[in-house]
């Protein structure tokens, strides 16, 4: 009789990035995934405001294998108070860390992410630290654009989205049920 070889798991982290659209749709199919298979998955997004997204719908579906945090206050480029937005963002951050730390989670979705240390409201150096320091089955994704040549070599899956068309540029704005 042959015996399955069971492989140990090992968490992965993986980087969605680039100037094109969805990367945090990515990793949405990623979590999909992941509560398929009954495996809770937290959600944190840096950037995003209280808009109004067809995620947080179905989020609530999938209570309680989802936990989903929107903690910005909205896109920085429309920001009223720049540093009401840096002090949500290291909040975030720190909420993250004790949501990594505390090993709840298969799957850690950090929305945004990358934002903040090339806004520098973040050294990225304490971010890859606590990415080395995860737990060792924890799957932990990141999400947006300029990702750093250094959180690119720790991971060990990135896909970079190029924009090559985009319905914008034909004067179609954002629906309802596609980009939110």
């Amino acid at each position: 009789m042959v015996q399955e070889k069971r492989h140990p798991k090992k968490g992965l982290i993986a980087v969605f990035t680039g100037n094109g659209k969805g990367k945090t749709t990515a990793s949405l199919g990623l979590a999909f995934r992941a509560l398929g298979h009954e495996h809770p998955v937290c959600i944190i997004q840096f950037i995003k405001g209280s808009w109004k997204y067809g995620e947080m719908e179905s989020a609530k579906k999938f209570a309680p294998l989802l936990d989903f945090h929107i903690m910005g206050r909205g896109f920085t480029w429309k920001s009223d108070d720049l540093e009401k937005d840096k002090q949500a963002a290291l909040e975030a951050w720190d909420f993250a860390k004790n949501v990594i730390k505390g090993n709840q989670y298969s799957m850690v979705i950090l929305d945004e992410l990358t934002y903040l240390p090339y806004y520098k409201i973040l050294d990225e150096k304490e971010i890859l630290s606590v990415l080395k320091d995860k737990p060792e089955e924890q799957h932990i994704v990141i999400t947006g654009r300029y990702a750093s040549d250094e959180l690119i070599a720790l991971a060990d899956l990135v896909t970079e989205m190029n924009e090559i068309k985009h319905p914008y540029q034909s004067g179609v704005q954002a629906q309802k049920g596609f980009e939110f």
